[in-house]
């Protein structure tokens, strides 16, 4: 039987609620339970539950939540554990809650580690898929960018290293998101450094980063994003300098990729072109393989096997393990995101010292924030400025090896739009 992370997860869950009906013999304080439920659907019903109602045989009633499957310490710990053995580690430092002193209970107190990692001993294993073309391409773990790290997992690009001469590792949604991820947590895990990055850019999306359109989850895309506007791609592309100064932040080439529509222009394509290698991208190479296929990707693939060729790369993280969690999260805010700085909730400031105090002061941060604006605020498009970055509350995931501040109102459960897109599947009259 092979497990995913959803069902591993809640084999630790079922742990905890199973030990407080047992009188509890570990001394868990009922308001110190870390752990929430997940599940592999968006369901804003279940952001905030109370479990454990009926009968003295149903359990010890108590509030709690879901998150999202991607948003799982699991998923995390799958996709940053370099083999089997780390991965037995890593569940095993996982805190589930807390005693009545505040001292942690981990997963390994609750003997449940064990057989996380049974459940997840061929999960482990990278995922062999090829392209259209032939290509081969790993697929493994799969944490979201806007509320976990990002990233196909450190076991999945050693196999890749092994066995190609170049290896391009995606780091979901923006630089200030999934890169930033990559190289803070996922490269200080693995000691892997990357020689070179590549942003992706596509015309309509800096359009609507410089004021026009609007995109509606589950509606079609508004005409505005298909129609020339240069103007409008020179304000939105921003953005886009932002996005390449971040990568260049850690030493490294950047290429960006013009991901071309046929609805794109040239004006509009030169515009992207000019605003890129103004912020310091080392080429700006259109490609269509949106609609050519592999060979719409060559020129691509070029420019970003010379730049991983570049003598000047010396990459670097952006802070050092020691420095304390609150200036780690200011640097981010600061240097990644242009924000002027951040404001603690006193539950995130209690939080904060509470983590520090246990020791795990040390760790990576793992941002959780919208994907849609360099800010905490969707609304804020392009490159905006003088924001200050509020943190409800800090997570803490001791085996996946960070902390997770919580900005705005960024929601670990996200909600369906009003149309879902199960509206769009059916069986038709053949069964198909």
């Amino acid at each position: 039987v092979v497990r995913g992370p959803d069902g591993v997860h809640n084999l630790a869950g079922a742990f905890i609620d199973n030990s407080l009906h047992h009188k509890n013999p570990h001394g868990i304080d009922p308001h110190g339970i870390l752990w929430p439920r997940v599940m592999d659907i968006s369901d804003r019903a279940l952001r905030h539950v109370v479990i454990g109602l009926g009968r003295r045989e149903d359990g010890i009633p108590r509030e709690t939540e879901f998150v999202i499957t991607v948003g799982s310490e699991v998923m995390a710990v799958l996709a940053l554990a370099t083999d089997l053995f780390d991965l037995r580690a890593r569940l095993g430092r996982i805190v589930l809650a807390t005693r009545q002193d505040g001292t942690p209970l981990t997963a390994d107190d609750f003997r449940v580690a064990g057989a996380m990692t049974v459940l997840l001993r061929d999960a482990i294993k990278p995922n062999l898929l090829q392209t259209l073309e032939g290509g081969p391409a790993f697929v493994h773990a799969g944490p979201f960018a806007n509320i976990a790290h990002g990233n196909n997992s450190i076991i999945a690009d050693r196999v890749a290293l092994a066995t190609n001469d170049i290896v391009l590792t995606e780091a979901g949604f923006g630089a200030d998101m999934g890169a930033e991820k990559f190289f803070d947590i996922k490269c200080r895990a693995s000691g892997l450094k990357p020689d070179a990055g590549v942003v992706v850019a596509t015309v309509r999306a800096l359009k609507m980063h410089g004021g026009v359109g609007k995109i509606v989850a589950g509606k079609p895309l508004d005409p505005a994003l298909l129609t020339e506007n240069v103007e409008a791609v020179r304000a939105g592309a921003a953005n886009l300098a932002k996005q390449v100064e971040n990568v260049r932040m850690f030493g490294i080439p950047v290429v960006v990729a013009i991901n071309s529509f046929p609805t794109d222009t040239q004006g509009e394509v030169e515009a992207i072109r000019e605003v890129a290698l103004a912020a310091g991208a080392r080429d700006a190479v259109v490609a269509t393989h949106f609609t050519d296929g592999g060979r719409g990707a060559a020129a691509l693939a070029e420019a970003v096997w010379a730049a991983t060729e570049d003598p000047s790369r010396d990459f670097r993280l952006l802070y050092p393990d020691e420095a304390p969690l609150g200036e780690k999260i200011h640097t981010i805010v600061t240097k990644v995101y242009g924000g002027d700085g951040m404001e603690f909730s006193p539950k995130a400031k209690k939080q904060l010292k509470q983590y520090e105090d246990l020791g795990y002061g040390h760790l990576p941060v793992c941002m959780a924030k919208t994907q849609y604006s360099l800010s905490h605020d969707a609304a804020l498009k392009g490159r905006p400025s003088g924001f200050t970055v509020p943190i409800r509350e800090i997570r803490l995931s001791a085996g996946a090896g960070f902390i997770t501040p919580i900005c705005g109102d960024m929601r670990t459960m996200p909600g369906l739009p009003s149309k879902p897109g199960g509206e769009n599947i059916d069986i038709d009259a053949e069964g198909n």
